[in-house]
C-alpha cells in the first residue's frame, strides 16, 4: 500500500544516480522508504520480465535498527536481496545514496562507501539489467518489512528527499541502449572498485551484513564474483 511516490520523466540506459534521504523518525515498523530504478510500472505480476535496482529502507520500532535492503531484478529474475545495518541513525540527518549502473557492473553506495557490487556476468548466463530504467521513490506500508506491527499513532510517516542528482544517458527504448554504454559517458569507464573502496566494501560486508541471499541457500552463480 503506497502512501506517496514520485517518478522521473526521463528513462535512462546507464548512469550514476544520487539521492539524499532522511527516513521517518520514531516507530516506523512496517514502513518502507525507497529509491530505485525500474523498467516497469510497479506491477511485478504483470511485468514478469522487468529490470529493477532497489534501495529499500525497512522501518522498525524505536531503538531497533532500520535495515537497508538492496535488490537486483534482471529480466524478471528476483530473490537477490541483501540487507545491512547502518553505522549511523538515518532518521536524524540526510545521507547520500547512489547507484552506478553501466555495462560492467552495478554498485550501490552509502555516503560514497560501496555496500554492494553486482557484476555483468551475462557471458556466464547470469541475467543483467538491459532495459531502459526510470527513477522512482516511494513511501509505503508492508507487513513483511518488520517483525513488529505498525503503530499508526506515529502517523503521518514522513520521509525527506533532496539533492536529486543524475548523470545519465537518456534512453527510452532498447535500441539506444548500446549508445549508452559508450566511453563518451564517464561513468562507463568505472570497471571495478579501487583499493580504498574495496577495503571499505569488505568492511561493510564483515561488520554490517544482516542477510545475504548468497549465504541463505545454494549460492547463485554470481555470488563468488560479487563478494
Amino acid at each position: 500500500m503506497a502512501g506517496a511516490s514520485f517518478v522521473s520523466k526521463q528513462w535512462f540506459g546507464s548512469g550514476f544516480f544520487h539521492m539524499k534521504i532522511k527516513l521517518p523518525r520514531g516507530n516506523s515498523a512496517g514502513v518502507v522508504t525507497t529509491f530505485y530504478l525500474t523498467s516497469g510500472d510497479g506491477d511485478r505480476v504483470k511485468d514478469k520480465a522487468h529490470d529493477e535496482l532497489d534501495f529499500e529502507f525497512l522501518g522498525n520500532i524505536k531503538g531497533e535498527p532500520i535495515l537497508l535492503q538492496t535488490n537486483v531484478f534482471a529480466n524478471g529474475t528476483a530473490g537477490r536481496e541483501q540487507r545491512i545495518t547502518l553505522w549511523f541513525d538515518p532518521t536524524t540527518e540526510y545521507h547520500d545514496y547512489k547507484i552506478l549502473w553501466n555495462q560492467n557492473q552495478i554498485v550501490f553506495y552509502v555516503d560514497d562507501i560501496p555496500i554492494r557490487v553486482f557484476k555483468n556476468l551475462t557471458e556466464s548466463g547470469v541475467p543483467f539489467p538491459s532495459q531502459p530504467l526510470q527513477i522512482q521513490a516511494s513511501l509505503w506500508h508492508a507487513k513483511w518489512a518488520s517483525q513488529n506491527e505498525t503503530d499508526w499513532s506515529y502517523a503521518p510517516f514522513k520521509a525527506h528527499y533532496q539533492g536529486f542528482d543524475i548523470s545519465g544517458c537518456p534512453c527510452a527504448t532498447k535500441q539506444c541502449m548500446i549508445e549508452c554504454y559508450g566511453h563518451n559517458y564517464w561513468w562507463n569507464d568505472i570497471r571495478e572498485l579501487n583499493s580504498d573502496q574495496r577495503r571499505a566494501y569488505e568492511d561493510v560486508r564483515r561488520r554490517h551484513m544482516h542477510y545475504d541471499y548468497c549465504a541463505s541457500h545454494t549460492p547463485a552463480p554470481e555470488c563468488s564474483f560479487n563478494s
